[in-house]
């Protein structure tokens, strides 16, 4: 690769030409350079997709690092094409791994106070009970539903194979059966 760096500049080479040294020598700096070309389209579309510069310029070294092991994993034809696609598909994965982490909180698993903060509550065999009493009054589709997704901690896809149930029926279930048991467990609550 030494001789590529004597001989030749990288910015007399076409992209197809820059890849094709790349991939023959493993030399960052070739890499850096085809990167360098389109940096400020790709800094585009992460602060499109993010609409956070910050988060965008982190995109945009993660998608570097990518770069590193995927050109020499991809046959590229048009690489601009094929870096707008692969910054794209970066900043939806980095949007969808956000969204999991701000969907799932605890106080939405199951709002009941009991449920939440047994040690707060005195007797926690007692609210145990109230919660399998309230099970026990779920319909047949809602029971299953809640008890493989909550208490199993299957995912919706392993809940409709298991049940037979389609995808939209077990969410339905899931969230009528969560806010049935919710109802229930305040009544208890309300009575003790």
């Amino acid at each position: 690769m030494k001789l590529f760096k004597r001989s030749v500049k990288p910015a007399n080479i076409d992209d197809d030409g820059l890849i094709e040294n790349y991939r023959n020598g493993g030399d960052l700096a070739v890499l850096g350079s085809l990167f360098e070309r389109y940096m400020p389209m790709i800094y585009g579309v992460c602060l499109k997709y993010l609409k956070d510069e910050e988060g965008a310029k982190d995109a945009v070294m993660g998608i570097f690092e990518e770069l590193i092991i995927k050109v020499k994993q991809h046959e590229v034809k048009q690489f601009r094409s094929w870096v707008y696609v692969l910054s794209r598909n970066y900043c939806l994965m980095q949007l969808r791994a956000g969204k999991k982490m701000e969907e799932i909180s605890p106080d939405e698993v199951m709002e009941s106070t009991p449920f939440l903060h047994p040690e707060e509550n005195n007797n926690k065999e007692e609210a145990l009970k109230a919660l399998e009493r309230c099970m026990e009054r779920l319909s047949e589709g809602q029971r299953q539903s809640v008890q493989l997704f909550y208490l199993e901690e299957k995912c919706y896809k392993e809940v409709a194979e298991i049940t037979g149930y389609t995808m939209n029926d077990v969410k339905s279930y899931i969230q009528n059966g969560k806010r049935n048991l919710k109802i229930c467990l305040e009544k208890n609550s309300e009575q003790a």
